[in-house]
């Protein structure tokens, strides 16, 4: 496995720079160059890394088995209650699709990127409103069943490893068992 950075600057080095012309040490966007190659070596190897471990949660669904009956379940979160998911139901499958795409793994997913994948593409300010709102409810939904993490400083999410487990177990299942019915709509 490896992997090849085409446009650096969307990551994120850590030297001395000018902001607001000022010369400070901070995070700024990594340029194409020789004195870049530690970090491009640090981002690959962690983006390697995130590969393999997707990789072997399908391979080993032991783990992820066990956590499959209680995805099903409602969880209390500061006491709220959330709802649990739905093996059957279209919008669980298409979200479990959407936040495990590969090209997620490196950078992590926002909001608009989910949403892109699971509404049709609209010009209505009110429309996207309404679309961005309902992700960010799933994707809370998916933090409080501990499938996501934030990405700190960002406003980026990432899947964590046992929500790889779960969520390819739940896909599996789902295409194993449930392909032939007719997929019950909700969310």
């Amino acid at each position: 496995i490896e992997t090849v950075i085409n446009r650096p600057y969307e990551f994120k080095v850590r030297r001395r720079g000018r902001r607001n012309g000022q010369e400070v040490t901070g995070w700024f966007p990594m340029a194409k160059g020789v004195a870049n190659l530690y970090r491009y070596a640090e981002v690959s190897l962690a983006a390697n890394g995130r590969y393999l471990d997707a990789l072997s949660a399908v391979d080993d669904p032991q783990k992820a088995q066990q956590h499959l009956i209680n995805i099903g379940r409602r969880v209390r979160h500061n006491g709220k209650s959330f709802r649990g998911f739905n093996p059957v139901a279209k919008m669980d499958l298409q979200l479990f699709l959407s936040v495990l795409r590969g090209e997620y793994s490196i950078m992590g997913f926002r909001n608009r990127n989910i949403r892109i994948q699971l509404f049709p593409q609209t010009k209505d300010p009110n429309t996207i409103r309404r679309q961005s709102s309902r992700v960010s409810r799933l994707l809370k939904l998916l933090h409080v069943h501990k499938l996501i993490a934030k990405i700190p400083r960002s406003r980026r999410w990432r899947v964590t490893s046992i929500g790889h487990a779960i969520m390819s177990l739940f896909i599996k299942t789902h295409h194993a068992n449930y392909s032939n019915l007719a997929m019950v709509q909700g969310a």
